[in-house]
């Protein structure tokens, strides 16, 4: 893919169709991110990495829409490459950001325990289980589009992210 040429007339590209892209797609992109490097920290430079990327070599022309299927594939792959030019141990996130008020201390301690044992849990799944429960269940993505964005056949994402559910599902079992 070649680069993106300009399209405002200067030397760079329109910095409000660049706002516009993170505007649509980063939430999507940091939650892919997270999921794979596990620091919020090297989520947010995997984001900012991704468009970047996206920007300068996407395969739809000037002032047309990104695929997003495409756009979180690029976060997974730069996700990935981060990790393996680290070659460091990645410690987990520590918490979420507060939420809106009116929620008790007590409740608020017990969510965030809670979470951090799902967290724990999609942690002992493989990095693609995790990919897929991310892709399916938090950012909404269809079958198809997880297939686009992971280069996979659509039978196998359907059995890998069954598998990961029932892994996950099974490791949940002492919630219940």
């Amino acid at each position: 893919m070649s680069p993106r040429p300009p399209t405002d007339g200067r030397d760079g590209p329109n910095p409000d169709d660049l706002r516009a892209v993170v505007d649509r797609h980063a939430a999507a992109v940091y939650r892919v991110a997270r999921s794979i490097v596990h620091d919020p920290a090297l989520a947010d430079d995997v984001v900012q990495e991704t468009m970047l990327k996206a920007w300068r070599s996407s395969p739809v022309e000037p002032g047309e829409e990104i695929p997003r299927a495409w756009l979180l594939k690029v976060a997974r792959n730069t996700a990935i490459s981060l990790l393996r030019t680290r070659r460091e141990d990645l410690h987990g996130p520590d918490t979420l950001p507060e939420g809106p008020g009116g929620v008790s201390t007590t409740r608020t301690v017990e969510g965030r325990a809670q979470l951090d044992e799902l967290l724990d849990m999609l942690q002992h799944l493989d990095e693609d289980a995790r990919a897929l429960i991310v892709l399916k269940e938090v950012d909404g993505l269809s079958y198809d589009e997880i297939a686009s964005t992971l280069d996979l056949p659509l039978p196998t994402v359907k059995t890998r992210l069954f598998r990961a559910r029932k892994a996950l599902k099974d490791q949940m079992k002492e919630w219940q």
